[in-house]
């Protein structure tokens, strides 16, 4: 379904991630995966238009096929303001790419017995608000918990980004707040529920955050290069995040990093989250069945297609599992394909860069599928887009959201209720798409020359809703 990401909130970049599988999954037949050179050709191509399109000031791009480096790389510039490549040393926050680790650290603990799935977290944490603390650790890892979220509530959050906060401070920020429904009974993407994660981790291991990703994970995996990306240490190859401004690119606001957390305070490289995935993937961080649980949606989570900080899609009839992430600043895409052991990861410093269509484009180099054509923009006079201007009552699954349709300056935006509003791109006859998908397709069923109904069409799922 719709992945609409907030602008000012660079943190909500995986909430809509998780709506959707992350592009067409048409079967192609007879694919063969493609030779290394040309992967590393094509995918040469894809980032260099990636850049000269304004993607990003800068991308970093990793192709591994089990023990085989296709491409790693980066293209155009980590630095803007000391001209300094991107490479495939750059640091980048990777966002919700962090929740993949959290949830692994929790399922260690579950193998050692330490932690039940199915327990509430109040077995473990007896200081949580009290509606929190009948939530399971189940619900927890895959969003169907009910907390309120901390990155939901505008500017009663946004107005604090400065201010570094403790685990504690993050859950008093809703602690007052309403659930927003029964555990269980729905799925609505969560990050406090991974603070309360990282809460658990910390007083099982009696290790600090940053401990406990070293000791689990950069250490004996040897990634070198992933931590938690606290904001005072100096960071070697460290990567600048922007965000757009008119005709250029500028610095986003500050975001104390204690605030993301166990949801989205890691930095790591392209090498690093590759080689987390085929170590993930391969049982070299939990076991067989623990991935299986991580990797496989039960309950209200099925419709999400969420596991366990991991999303269960596919891509050119490809099994895949994915996620991504996005931060002030950053924005990132990862992918393991776990019946042809391809790691493709995609890191950039833009937090509105289009990453999940680069990644699309990039995996299906390497699987030997047809790279996607984008369909043609047209011309639409601001008097024809009036038309579709208003409010739809789009039913997404169990949940029924206001997407609205505005035009400003003569260019029409569509925005999902409580998130921020995104350009469509007219196609003609009543059809628009949005950039972060090119699969996605916005059609409007028109009478009497104005819009009663709009029909989302987006990886072989259709959803409809109709003017309020």
């Amino acid at each position: 379904m719709l992945r609409l990401m907030k602008p000012a909130t660079g943190l909500h970049r995986a909430i809509y991630a998780a709506l959707l599988i992350a592009a067409a999954s048409a079967t192609i037949s007879a694919q063969t995966p493609t030779a290394k050179a040309t992967v590393a050709r094509i995918v040469d191509s894809l980032a260099k238009d990636f850049i000269a399109t304004n993607g990003a000031p800068g991308v970093s791009i990793a192709v591994v096929r089990g023990r085989d480096t296709l491409v790693m790389n980066g293209w155009g510039l980590a630095d803007l303001e000391n001209n300094v490549p991107a490479t495939a040393q750059s640091v980048y926050e990777i966002g919700s790419l962090t929740k993949q680790f959290t949830a692994s650290a929790v399922m260690q603990l579950v193998e050692q017995q330490r932690v039940k799935l199915d327990d509430s977290i109040g077995t473990y944490l007896s200081t949580l608000p009290a509606a929190w603390r009948v939530v399971t650790v189940r619900e927890l890892l895959n969003h169907t918990s009910g907390i309120p979220s901390y990155t939901d509530v505008g500017q009663r959050w946004i107005r604090r980004w400065g201010e570094e906060m403790t685990p504690d401070t993050l859950v008093a920020l809703t602690a007052s707040d309403s659930m927003m429904f029964k555990p269980g009974t729905s799925w609505r993407y969560d990050n406090s529920g991974y603070i309360v994660l990282g809460m658990l981790v910390e007083k099982l291991s009696g290790k600090s955050r940053a401990e406990n990703i070293t000791d689990r994970f950069s250490k004996p995996l040897d990634l070198h290069n992933t931590l938690n990306c606290a904001t005072t240490p100096i960071i070697p190859h460290r990567a600048h995040g922007y965000q757009p401004a008119t005709g250029s690119w500028e610095n986003p606001p500050y975001l104390a990093m204690s605030q993301p957390y166990a949801a989205g305070a890691l930095c790591s490289t392209v090498g690093d989250v590759a080689k987390w995935d085929y170590d993930l993937g391969t049982g070299k961080v939990v076991s067989a069945a623990s991935y299986t649980q991580m990797t496989t949606p039960t309950g209200a989570a099925v419709r999400a297609h969420y596991g366990f900080g991991l999303i269960q899609g596919s891509l050119a009839g490809h099994a895949m599992i994915t996620h991504d992430g996005g931060i002030p600043g950053f924005a990132s895409s990862n992918a393991w394909f776990p019946g042809d052991k391809l790691a493709i990861v995609v890191l950039s410093n833009s937090e509105v860069a289009k990453v999940d269509a680069l990644l699309a484009q990039v995996a299906r180099a390497a699987l030997g599928a047809p790279l996607l054509e984008s369909h043609q923009r047209v011309a639409v006079s601001v008097g024809q887009l009036a038309r579709y201007v208003g409010v739809y009552a789009l039913k997404l699954g169990d949940n029924v959201r206001d997407f609205t349709v505005v035009v400003r300056d003569g260019v029409p935006y569509g925005q999902l209720a409580g998130q921020g509003a995104n350009p469509l791109i007219p196609y003609g006859h009543d059809s628009f798409g949005m950039s972060f998908d090119p699969n996605l397709l916005l059609t409007f069923v028109v009478a009497d020359g104005r819009a009663s109904k709009v029909i989302l069409n987006q990886n072989g799922g259709t959803y409809e809703g109709l003017r309020k």
